[in-house]
């Protein structure tokens, strides 16, 4: 286990119950007491945790961490995700993407997909996000036009939040957009943890001809502070093969198309 992955570990187990001991952590991640120490250390200096005598509690921010210490959790599951979700798109479309791990993966199969080339104009594809990192991992790619919003950056998802962040979206069209959610349920539909997130992305939703739902099967069912949409507005939902069958039957029920990977 690398020292991001275990860091992650680390700050969910503090999620969950607001205290641990070195000893205890160390036994859960087995790795040795002195490296828990050095890694309590440097999160501490980070001002992600508050270190006691032989442990750590938690600070109020562990339940949404900074994006660089989410990408271990379900990766394999989100690369799956990406490529099938990346594979929906078709050359010369307008596609929104915000920000998260699993919508960064659907960004790194549309990158390498030489497929998209030569669409409207010679434009293979248009890309609208709100995201710095997704905008970086496209911004080599000489057949994708990379449309950036305005706003004032969120450091834990590095997304484009406030008012700046509108005045663009308001004025485009999306043939689709691939929404990285915290949570998704069919009656409460999709959400996010932070508020100016959930802003700008239901305003992509309502940008767009097709909105699709881009979540592993921790995210179904659950729900999170701030609502991005009803799930009436969702056409499609990308999900995994450890989805509860019972909540995808919900979700067809309700109308969507479940694809699972």
């Amino acid at each position: 286990m690398d020292r991001y992955a275990r860091w992650n570990a680390l700050l969910e187990l503090l999620a969950e119950s607001g205290r641990v001991s070195v000893e205890d952590a160390a036994d859960r991640l087995t790795v040795s007491q002195a490296t828990i120490r050095r890694d309590f250390d440097q999160l501490a200096q980070q001002q992600m945790i508050t270190r006691t005598r032989g442990g750590a509690v938690a600070n109020g921010v562990s339940y949404d961490l900074p994006l660089r210490y989410k990408s271990a959790k379900n990766i394999g599951e989100k690369q799956r995700i990406g490529q099938v979700a990346a594979s929906l798109v078709s050359p010369g479309m307008v596609v929104g993407i915000n920000g998260g791990t699993t919508t960064t993966e659907v960004a790194r199969a549309l990158a390498t997909r030489a497929d998209l080339a030569g669409g409207v104009d010679g434009q293979g594809l248009t890309i609208v996000t709100n995201a710095l990192n997704i905008a970086n991992e496209m911004i080599v790619r000489s057949h994708i036009k990379i449309v950036v919003t305005g706003g004032v950056v969120r450091p834990q998802s590095y997304e484009l939040v406030g008012p700046l962040a509108t005045g663009i979206l308001r004025e485009l069209t999306l043939d689709m957009v691939l929404l990285g959610v915290n949570a998704v349920d069919v009656q409460l539909g999709a959400a996010a943890h932070h508020e100016g997130e959930a802003a700008i992305n239901n305003l992509m939703a309502a940008r767009a001809r097709r909105v699709v739902i881009i979540a592993d099967s921790s995210k179904l069912g659950k729900h999170a502070f701030a609502r991005i949409c009803p799930i009436e507005r969702v056409d499609t939902l990308v999900t995994d093969q450890h989805a509860d069958p019972r909540l995808v039957a919900e979700f067809e029920a309700a109308g969507l198309k479940v694809v699972k990977v």
